[in-house]
């Protein structure tokens, strides 16, 4: 976890003790002693209130119980040019026993001058022996739960709450521009609430057990109803409606729908029917960029931990090695001289290995920020790509004489070889394919996307809806010798094969007959196609594999209005196997 605070640098240390000797004692540990305040040193940097420790300090470190240590240490932050220090830290580490290994807990205050405070708590299992398997996620201690509200901790201009908040349309305005800060280091994770529940409850039950895991690592809102309207007109192209969560990166670019594929959305019946891998799978990305992201400035420079060496016992009597007095004699301050040549040496060495990490993860974020300027520019040639292409199909299917296949269909797929990578670009694409309209709700199309087989499912989505058109350009014609199914089974030579088994013409007797089955399977049309606005669509194709995978219906009705209405893509709807 890393946060900022407003409060001074002496606050933010009184503080931190404060709830860790509390935690301490609620754990059934004795509390650490308080530190020995040392007198600030003749330079000591002008802003920083309290007492000043030395620019090179060594750890003291307390046992608070059996294999239960405890250590602490302050001083300045190291100086990147000469002249006075930039600041000061102030650190705590615990070490607790575990199995196969030991729990390790490092608190980290650091203020720059003038600046504000930063705090970072490290949670870490350290493993017994090289060779043994260490737990896959570390909890977020309990300890952060306290510290959080006490600390008034920030993320920018975010608070960082250990719960999330709900927000009405009022507030709608601040959490964007929050989104879009760009000091903002966090995710945000919005929920929205489903139109017929009770915020109050709804957060309650399910979005706060949902981000108990990413407590200190993100930022929480809940939207009450009113407020998902406004957020969802504002932002176009990165809604969450229906119960769905959303975490929102850093460097949201409202404007760009390429973006929204960055910010994942957890649908509603995945928080439901899966609470613990739900739980898992959101806190995945806060608990990765926590890790890997830079250090703030303060932080960076604070130097790796040093523990003074265990002394010598003084003797009870005077020994052939002991001096005349009864302390350690010179082979004992000979070792103790290169004991503490050793631990200065591995000092040196670990100080390097953390300047690299910290070197590593700039150029990480680095690579990041020039990787989104690279997706911009590509979503720029990719669009235009896709007209050029949708121009060619309509051409093509105006120049194509019935019943023959597409003639450029090679030159096609060689200037088009790249399918959607989501559904929301899929979507997006779908004016590709101009004889094929969808009028499905796209908010259960999209919900494809949490799912881990979501590519293999675009993919198939995406084959279907070629067939789909390559058929209907020969259908309104007349000359498709029969549906799309026997289309499929006898696909002319350079079209598109979709599998014959995966097309179904329609749904069981059972399935027909039946009020809400059949309810569910009716889905909008133009007034032209029917009156009513709505028809029902028997006919789809099995998106992926398995009895309840994903599932397109659509309405063929290239013999009247000429076109394809794909009335719905989402999981599959209700049959005679549904429990």
């Amino acid at each position: 976890m890393t946060v900022s605070t407003r409060q001074s640098h002496a606050d933010a240390v009184a503080l931190a003790d404060q709830c860790l000797a509390a935690w301490l004692k609620h754990e059934g540990y004795s509390e650490p002693p308080p530190p020995v305040e040392t007198p600030p040193p003749p330079e000591a940097p002008p802003g920083l209130d309290g007492p000043a420790p030395s620019a090179d300090p060594v750890a003291t470190r307390h046992r608070l119980a059996d294999r239960v240590l405890f250590d602490r240490d302050a001083g300045l932050l190291t100086a990147r040019s000469p002249g006075p220090p930039p600041g000061r830290y102030s650190r705590r580490r615990l070490r607790t026993p575990a199995p196969h290994g030991t729990h390790q807990l490092t608190l980290t205050v650091a203020t720059e001058s003038g600046g504000p405070s930063w705090i970072r708590l490290e949670a870490e299992h350290l493993a017994a022996t090289s060779g043994l398997r260490t737990p896959g996620r570390v909890p977020v201690p309990e300890l952060v739960r306290d510290l959080l509200p006490l600390l008034d901790a920030l993320d920018g201009e975010s608070d960082v709450r250990p719960l999330p908040r709900i927000i009405g349309a009022g507030e709608v305005d601040g959490v964007i521009d929050e989104l879009c800060d760009p000091a903002r280091r966090l995710p945000v994770v919005v929920a929205s609430v489903p139109a017929d529940l009770d915020p109050a409850a709804w957060t309650t039950e399910l979005v706060n057990p949902l981000l108990h895991g990413v407590a200190g690592l993100a930022v929480g809102y809940v939207l009450d109803p009113g407020a998902r309207v406004a957020f969802n007109v504002a932002l176009e192209f990165h809604t969450v409606y229906g119960g769905a969560v959303r975490t929102y990166l850093p460097e949201v670019d409202p404007a760009s729908r390429r973006d929204a594929l960055r910010h994942l959305v957890l649908p509603r019946h995945r928080i439901e029917g899966e609470p613990r891998r739900a739980a898992a799978l959101l806190a995945r990305e806060p608990r990765r960029l926590a890790d890997l992201a830079p250090l703030p400035g303060p932080l960076a420079r604070v130097p790796v931990l040093r523990v003074r060496p265990v002394q010598p016992p003084r003797s009870a009597t005077p020994t052939a090695t002991a001096g005349p007095t009864g302390l350690a004699g010179p082979t004992e301050l000979t070792e103790l001289t290169e004991l503490r040549e050793l631990t200065g040496e591995l000092a040196q060495v670990q100080q390097a290995g953390a300047d690299e990490l910290q070197r590593v993860r700039r150029s990480l974020h680095r690579s990041h920020r020039r990787e989104l300027h690279l997706r911009a520019e590509n979503e720029l040639q990719s669009t235009a790509l896709r007209r050029v292409s949708a121009q060619l199909r309509v051409l093509n299917s105006r120049l194509c004489p019935p019943g023959e296949a597409v003639p450029d269909r090679a030159a096609l797929l060689a200037e088009d070889h790249t399918g959607p990578a989501s559904f929301i670009e899929l979507l997006d694409r779908m004016g590709e394919f101009p004889l094929v309209s969808f009028t499905g709700d796209e908010k259960e199309t999209l919900a494809l996307d949490a799912h881990t087989t979501g590519g293999n499912w675009v993919r198939l989505t995406w084959d279907g809806l070629t067939a789909l058109q390559e058929y209907a350009t020969v259908a309104v014609h007349g000359a498709a010798g029969g549906d799309f199914k026997q289309w499929c089974e006898h696909a002319p030579v350079g079209g598109s094969h979709f599998p014959p088994r995966k097309a179904v013409r329609g749904e069981s007797r059972t399935v027909c007959s039946h009020t809400k089955m059949r309810r569910e399977r009716m889905f909008t049309v133009p007034p032209t196609v029917d009156p009513s606005g709505r028809a029902f669509m028997g006919a789809h194709l099995r998106i992926g594999g398995g009895r309840t995978a994903p599932r397109l219906h659509y309405l063929d009705d290239c013999s009247g209005s000429g076109r394809i209405y794909v009335g719905y893509i989402g999981m599959h709807l209700t049959n005679t196997r549904t429990n």
